[in-house]
């Protein structure tokens, strides 16, 4: 096979044009083609804004901007495409578009030129099996915006030739991109750990007291990620959300991957996020990523005093940080672990504080207290970072709305982001980690990718500080993670939520899952 020197890319939203501006940065002859002169000058014109905003930082100069876009064969024509060397696909995601397609491509281009799609959930061995050549068909999938997101997922099916698997990732790799190669399965590594992570995070949203902004702050305070999951939603747009959802439940007909019904709902509404308007947020307009917050009640501005004395039930590091938080929001401490915490011996008017882990919940104290149940609540604290500490407040179906209020003070008084949600498994951020850190142990244990592979396409992909593996090989424990995910797996009945046998095997034999893992492959 000779070197690919001319590039055919096939639809110019916002993607496609992305991946234009990609190639001709490169210096490939690029064409590019679309259906009609509206949508061929909006993809010159995506093109030539996105080029703009480098010459505005600095980044390229006002010739060189102009030279690029000007070395583009912007065109009507699909004929065009036979002298290409590669045509990559970015039109909309629905099957019977892409196979259509690929079908026309087929007759134009010649034998030896390769096809890529850039679905990022569609199979793409059903697109292959609708040309001549499904042995030169392949995912090249890039993330967006393309000109700035490293990451492409290169999928090949079980017919794609291994010389077209090493070429599509030299290009990535000559492209500046770092290509991840993947098998193709319905989401391939990104989309399926991001969109179950997101919609089971709706789920959480729907199901339990936590509001929409705890769970965002939860995650990007708590877990250090750079966007809180509905407001990803939102961004993403959730019909485009919702499309992969099906897409991830159609092939595995696992009820976890079943789209929550909400978005369902919003979608149906035309609550689309950021592109609508309103989302699960309202936007200043259509397009715009300034929130509208919600009109703020009297209660939210309801003063509340707050204990000299707090009974505190605990132990270990978690309650030690407790006890330096309600030190600092000025109210002392007075703490009995677990197995001693007497009911008899909490003075009337002090409240109970429990420091909640995987296998304690605060209602398991609440229900000693007799006819004082309502004095008890869980808090959950996460240890201080660059982004502050998070305080998860466990309420049980029992705590007054006074001492929900009592802990928020608390935790405001600390300086600490105070998050309200249920006294569940986990809380929102094991809640809501600890199936994702389960699901990419899942696919690495499989076969299907790499820890290390796994974990760049979480990092490059999305943004993630650190990737999957990564977190259980220096932030926890597989015994910890797997207590919390029998928790969950009781309370939720899925047996996806139940921890793999990586896991537990690691948690029995006292072993790194980084190390089982790589062991394994």
């Amino acid at each position: 096979m000779g070197a690919i020197n001319t590039v055919g890319v096939v639809g110019l939203g916002t993607m496609g044009a992305g991946i234009v501006e990609v190639f001709a940065k490169q210096g490939l002859a690029t064409i590019a083609v679309e259906i009609d002169q509206s949508a061929l000058d909006r993809g010159r014109a995506i093109v030539a804004s996105s080029t703009q905003r480098a010459v505005d930082r600095g980044r390229m100069s006002e010739q060189d901007a102009k030279d690029l876009v000007d070395s583009i064969s912007f065109t009507l024509e699909f004929s065009d495409l036979a002298a290409a060397d590669l045509v990559i696909e970015a039109v909309p995601e629905r099957m019977s578009i892409k196979k259509d397609l690929f079908s026309r491509l087929d007759a134009v281009c010649p034998p030896e030129t390769i096809f890529a799609t850039n679905t990022s959930s569609l199979s793409v061995t059903d697109i292959a099996a609708t040309t001549s050549r499904p042995d030169r068909l392949i995912g090249m999938h890039f993330f967006n915006p393309a000109p700035v997101m490293k990451l492409v997922e290169v999928v090949r099916t079980v017919l794609t030739a291994q010389e077209v698997v090493s070429r599509i990732s030299e290009l990535a790799r000559a492209c500046g991109k770092s290509p991840v190669v993947v098998g193709d399965r319905a989401g391939f590594v990104v989309n399926t750990l991001l969109v179950s992570y997101l919609n089971d995070a709706v789920n959480v949203f729907d199901q339990s007291r936590v509001s929409r902004e705890g769970i965002d702050t939860a995650m990007t305070v708590g877990a250090l990620l750079p966007m809180g999951p509905l407001a990803l939603c939102d961004l993403i747009g959730l019909d485009v959300c919702l499309e992969i959802m099906d897409v991830l439940f159609a092939q595995s007909r696992d009820q976890v991957h079943a789209p929550a019904p909400l978005m369902r709902e919003m979608v149906s509404a035309g609550l689309l996020g950021r592109k609508s308007g309103r989302g699960f947020f309202t936007y200043e307009k259509p397009g715009s990523g300034r929130v509208i917050p919600d009109e703020l009640t009297p209660a939210d501005f309801e003063p509340v005093t707050l204990p000299r004395q707090v009974y505190l039930v605990g132990d270990g590091m978690q309650c030690e940080e407790l006890v330096k938080l309600c030190a600092q929001a000025g109210v002392s401490s007075h703490v009995v672990s677990y197995d001693q915490f007497d009911p008899g011996q909490v003075p009337e008017g002090v409240p109970v504080l429990v420091s909640v882990k995987p296998v304690q919940r605060a209602i398991d104290i609440a229900t000693q207290m007799g006819p004082r149940i309502d004095e008890v609540i869980g808090l959950h604290v996460l240890f201080p970072n660059q982004k502050g500490q998070l305080v998860e407040i466990a309420a049980t179906p029992f705590s007054s709305d006074q001492l929900v209020r009592i802990s928020q003070s608390i935790a405001l008084g600390a300086s600490a982001s105070p998050v309200i949600c249920d006294d569940d498994p986990g809380q929102v951020v094991g809640r809501l980690l600890s199936p994702y850190l389960n699901d990419a142990v899942r696919m690495v244990a499989s076969g299907y990718v790499s820890a290390d592979d796994v974990d760049t396409a979480m990092m490059l992909g999305c943004g993630y500080p650190r990737g999957p593996i990564a977190f259980l090989a220096n932030f926890s424990t597989p015994d910890t993670i797997c207590d919390v995910l029998e928790q969950i797996s009781r309370k939720t009945q899925l047996s996806r939520h139940l921890p793999v046998s990586a896991l537990t095997d690691a948690a029995i034999y006292g072993v790194g899952i980084d190390q089982l893992l790589t062991e394994s492959s």
